[in-house]
């Protein structure tokens, strides 16, 4: 397609913005060709263009996306994305991105020049392509400060991501009996706070499956013998802590730790009394690990010198348990003719114990002259599993799980059966007796608990830890019952509760309703998001990429001039965090924080939006971004804000909807404060 001179229109009015000619190649499926890029005026960096590359696809299954940005005062970036699919085998993609950023000119006082980059994988593997083994991956690693210093703006809801993560997995079952899995595993952690990073290359894992050696494979298993069963499995880890700038250098080998821990749970279940459940068993595991570490104090120094002794060592441990438990029910009717028929609560209680044997012979002892002390210690501790277990134990532990539901009559006359409610989906209690300890052996009663509200629109968790032991001036735990000292049965030490609702018009709507169950876009903002580490919805902002409609979902049959009347479509969520701490008398909330975003369609074309929060400890807005959208018909408009704080900044788009002509845009944006 040839055009001539074209020019702009925005609502019948002619624009500054023309184009003297213009070609366009129809062709039909993928086609390689330029990426028009975006140009502007940063105030710290100078001029630039943002987004221009090359489009390439390599084939059916494989195509190639190369975008950069340059800046005159020498700051530059560069991004490469390839995605890669075949049916009914595996699908994935390869993000790597780049920027070197430049502050000020050289020679002035405040010049300075960093680099950030981010590497994203996914791969997946069709179950049909190999019923017994399979790869996957899901890699997001780089530059601790990436999301937080990057200038694009689709990045401004990951400045939340405090951890990165990574994990690349081969597994393959040997279906015969018993039938044995393996695995491969490589993981990457990395805090984006402290920038320290945790690495293993590789985590090799083998199970077994459960074998019952005195029952027939296929029969009916009775009986506390018939039920005895056992497996085996194998966790082989070399465990590395670094951080960003070691990662992937030959320091960050240094102090590697490589083990393997063999582990064999044998055990049995049983009834008695019909209505009581006995589960018995044990544990034994075997230790394996490369370094070991001895101590001693040298009179010289007058410290503690910590020597690793290289060479293969090992240590074995084990445990028994046993649980007993059981389920009541209990119905309170009201009436078939009552809107609430019946409430049934169910209760799950378990008492359980367990035994362990101390390992004094993994330990020696050292004279520590300064102090004049004893000290005693294991040459396996620091190892990658920890030392064998000093000290018997010998504990009892309670708990009890509640559910509640009732029957409520159907608001539709013609249905015959009531609907179950879900009251509250779970109410658990705590609480464990220490026989082997000389103090202090009952421990603190913990509760947890959580239910969903308003048809599953509003979820709500809580919890809280109820201290029976009283504390002394200085804070620490004694052995005298609270209610002796003078205080309640229990003192609470902390309490927890969080909150979300999620609400719409379209919940209001049966058309809306019907809709709940689609899925979600894999190419959209959102997922962009959730697969750097960060939240799925937009309680942080959108990650908006203004190339693409904000009206992508709606009808193309638009008429003229719509006519909403009442029906104006909005979403709303909300999210609120309470954490209360009183361990030391301190009777304080050390977190308090709302977070909220919405988004109302004023008209057809018209749609405004919010995302924001307020920290009540601290006294601050989290992130705040503010967002319109104009649908043009043949155009789309684009203008969000963050007003405040650290990422303060505002973005300016429009530009042709037609993939075909959507090199024709005009965008502009400001660049966050230079934060030292």
């Amino acid at each position: 397609m040839i055009a001539g001179f074209s020019n702009l229109y925005i609502v019948d009015v002619p624009t500054p913005i023309a184009l003297p000619f213009a070609y366009f190649p129809l062709t039909v499926g993928r086609t390689a060709g330029i990426m028009m890029p975006t140009f502007g005026n940063d105030p710290n960096r100078g001029y630039f263009f943002q987004n221009g590359g090359y489009y390439l696809p390599i084939n059916d299954y494989v195509d190639l996306t190369l975008t950069g940005d340059l800046y005159t005062n020498g700051s530059y970036g560069f991004r490469a994305q390839s995605v890669y699919s075949k049916r009914y085998k595996f699908r994935g993609n390869i993000n790597f991105r780049f920027e070197n950023q430049v502050t000020s000119q050289k020679g002035f006082d405040d010049y300075s020049r960093g680099t950030i980059y981010n590497i994203q994988i996914t791969h997946s593997q069709d179950a049909k392509a190999n019923p017994n083994s399979r790869i996957s991956a899901s890699v997001n690693l780089g530059s601790s400060q990436y999301y937080r210093n990057s200038l694009l703006q689709q990045n401004l809801p990951n400045t939340q991501v405090n951890n990165l993560s990574s994990s690349i997995s081969y597994s393959k079952t040997f279906p015969a009996y018993p039938s044995v899995n393996l695995s491969l595993t490589a993981t990457h952690n990395q805090n984006t706070n402290t920038d320290v990073v945790d690495v293993t290359l590789p985590t090799l894992q083998a199970a077994m499956e459960r074998v019952f050696p005195f029952a027939k494979r296929d029969g009916i298993k009775k009986g506390l013998i018939q039920n005895i069963n056992f497996q085996y499995d194998l966790n082989g880890r070399n465990s590395i802590r670094t951080d960003s700038e070691n990662f992937g250098t030959g320091e960050m080998f240094k102090d590697a730790k490589v083990g393997a821990r063999h582990r064999i749970p044998i055990s049995t279940n049983f009834k008695v009394a019909k209505f009581f459940s006995v589960t018995m068993g044990g544990t034994y595991e075997d230790i394996w690990t490369l370094d070991t570490f001895n101590q001693r104090f040298d009179p010289d120094t007058q410290t503690v010198v910590r020597d690793t002794i290289s060479g293969f060592d090992r240590y074995n441990q084990y445990n028994f348990n046993a649980s007993l438990g059981t389920t009541l029910y209990g119905t309170f009717t009201f009436g078939e003719d009552k809107k609430i028929q019946a409430i049934r609560h169910v209760m799950r209680p378990t008492i359980s114990y367990g035994y362990a044997p101390s390992f004094e012979q993994y330990y020696d002892e050292y004279l520590n002259e300064t102090t004049g002390a004893t000290v005693q210690f294991s040459r396996f501790e620091n190892t990658i599993y920890g030392a064998p277990r000093l000290g018997k134990s010998n504990a009892m532990t309670f708990s009890l799980a509640n559910t509640l539901e009732a029957k409520v009559k159907d608001r539709d006359s013609t249905v015959a059966e009531p609907r179950k409610v879900q009251l509250l989906n779970s109410f658990n209690l705590s609480t464990g007796y220490n026989f082997e300890a000389d103090s202090l052996k009952l421990s603190p009663l913990s509760i947890t608990g959580g239910t969903n509200l308003f048809k599953n629109k509003m979820s709500v968790n809580f919890g809280a830890n109820l201290d029976p032991y009283a504390i002394d001036n200085n804070g620490r735990r004694i052995n005298t019952f609270n209610v002796n000292s003078g205080g309640g049965l229990f003192r609470l030490t902390s309490a927890r509760a969080n909150l979300s609702y999620s609400l719409s018009s379209a919940d209001f709507s049966r058309e809306g309703r019907e809709r709940e169950g689609e899925e979600e876009d894999p190419y959209s903002g959102a997922n962009y998001v959730a697969t750097s580490g960060g939240r799925s919805d937009d309680l942080f902002g959108k990650a908006d990429r203004f190339n693409e409609s904000g009206f992508a979902g709606r009808e193309s049959d638009d008429i003229e001039n719509p006519v909403y009347g009442t029906k104006i479509p909005w979403d709303l969520r909300l999210q609120y965090a309470m954490t209360y701490s009183n361990s030391n008398r301190q009777n304080e909330i050390s977190n308090h924080s709302l977070m909220f975003s919405g988004n109302v369609s004023l008209s057809p074309r018209w749609e405004v939006g919010v995302s924001s929060g307020y920290d009540f400890k601290n006294k601050g807005f989290t992130v705040t971004q503010f967002r319109i959208v104009r649908d043009l018909k043949s155009f789309d408009m684009r203008f969000n804000w963050t007003p405040f704080g650290r990422y303060e900044r505002w973005y300016f788009f429009i530009g042709i909807k037609s993939s075909l002509l959507s090199d024709l845009k005009w965008e502009n944006r400001s660049q966050p404060p230079i934060r030292r």
